[in-house]
């Protein structure tokens, strides 16, 4: 069975943005696909994200998939970079997202400590970044670093800032496609 998580960003719900969209579109071409609430979403750390994706994966393998937005891409990551050598991701895609820090305080937790990019590369198949030109929250120029150091596979977006609902964004189908052509 393929397995997708979304993983929502700061001060979010698996209710928001194209989560919801993703989700339904997902499952009705047979993925099993969960949308966990993420701890304390409002004042999030990294230990209790990173504790919580891993119970809800468990063992992860090629059929396993992660989607994360905005916070959620560097909780997809780090989840990686904590993969045992035996155990490999079959794709992540980043909306919206950041390997580094992005100067915004309450987020500290999740890159005071740098990514091991090597490894996560090690623990994932494919890798596919999703930003817009005009994302205010997280620069573009953060999407070419995930692209440069990941080598990351990049689609790039126009007008839809943070690809969020306050940006009318209920639906990502680039998201979906590069989920269904990961295995191609």
């Amino acid at each position: 069975m393929k397995r997708v998580f979304i993983v929502h960003g700061y001060d979010a719900t698996p209710d928001d943005n194209w989560f919801p969209w993703l989700k339904k579109q997902l499952e009705e071409r047979g993925f099993d696909v969960i949308v966990p609430q993420m701890p304390e979403a409002a004042t999030p750390s990294l230990e209790k994200w990173l504790t919580h994706l891993q119970q809800l994966v468990g063992k992860c393998d090629e059929n396993t998939f992660l989607v994360g937005h905005s916070l959620g891409t560097i909780t997809c990551l780090k989840f990686l970079e904590t993969l045992p050598e035996n155990q490999k991701a079959g794709g992540v895609v980043l909306v919206a997202g950041f390997s580094e820090d992005i100067n915004f305080s309450p987020l500290y937790s999740f890159t005071e400590k740098p990514l091991n990019y090597k490894k996560v590369k090690d623990s994932v198949k494919n890798i596919v970044a999703i930003h817009s030109t005009d994302d205010m929250a997280v620069p573009y120029r953060f999407a070419e670093i995930i692209q440069d150091k990941l080598n990351a596979k990049l689609i790039t977006l126009q007008g839809l800032g943070h690809i969020n609902a306050s940006n009318g964004c209920f639906e990502l189908p680039e998201a979906l496609n590069a989920i269904l052509h990961f295995n191609d």
